[in-house]
């Protein structure tokens, strides 16, 4: 393993800034100094910064959060607004959203420090399903504007991929929609552009994970078997 990915897992620092750190001279390893990020450890190596020797690999920790309106999905903000992050009072690891949920929407994010699976579930090549609860404008909406939805939007980024896509409750003004792209604003685009704008939207599952009853601001750390699903999330590489 490269040694800047080694401090990033042991939760010294980002990647990038562990490179940093290493430049600086501030990182031994078996006792040597060392300024290049790429040089490969591995479990026997004795790795240490400003003279304190690592623990060793932080437990990797994932959890699921209801992220309330309002509340934006970094791990912290120039503007002083209310970060995801900041949900988990009281968690000392170092962790970062996995991909992004508008300051405007709600739902279903996670946050863990396990980079291998953050990048298996955000990579477009796995097309892991998220899916979402959109109450739209200009109800009801017609069977025109599903299979609009449904066979792929033509947005100024290029057209979308299908979505699966049902209309929920009895006025017919809030829709249900699975997408495999992760495109910005991409639900709220989609639903314009057939006519029916997004008036709230709240993300309620990805992949086989689901939102349940987790209350909003809430979050819930999750278990071995909801991971070992999540790993499998997607189309295979």
């Amino acid at each position: 393993m490269r040694l800047a990915k080694h401090l990033a897992h042991a939760g010294v620092a980002s990647r990038r800034a562990a490179e940093t750190l290493i430049v600086a001279g501030r990182v031994r390893v078996d006792g040597e100094l060392v300024r290049d990020p790429a040089r490969a450890v591995n479990e026997q190596s004795h790795v240490e910064v400003d003279g304190r020797p690592l623990a060793g690999p932080e437990a990797r920790v994932v959890y699921a959060v209801h992220k309330p309106i309002g509340v934006v999905s970094t791990a912290r903000d120039t503007h002083g607004r209310p970060t995801v992050v900041e949900l988990l009072a009281g968690e000392t690891r170092r962790l970062y959203p996995v991909g992004r949920l508008d300051a405007d929407s709600s739902g279903l994010i996670l946050l863990t420090n396990d980079g291998a699976l953050a990048q298996r579930l955000t990579h477009p090549r796995h097309e892991v399903p998220r899916t979402y609860r959109a109450r739209v404008a200009g109800a009801p909406v017609g069977e025109r504007a599903l299979g609009a939805l449904r066979g792929g939007v033509a947005l100024e980024d290029g057209p979308t991929a299908p979505a699966r896509v049902r209309r929920i409750g009895s006025a017919a003004d809030e829709l249900e929609l699975t997408i495999r792209e992760g495109r910005n604003r991409q639900v709220r685009r989609m639903c314009e552009a057939v006519g029916h704008p997004v008036l709230a939207l709240r993300r309620i599952a990805i992949g086989p994970l689901r939102l349940g009853a987790l209350p909003p601001g809430a979050h819930r750390r999750l278990a071995e078997a909801e991971l070992r699903e999540l790993r499998r999330a997607g189309r295979a590489p």
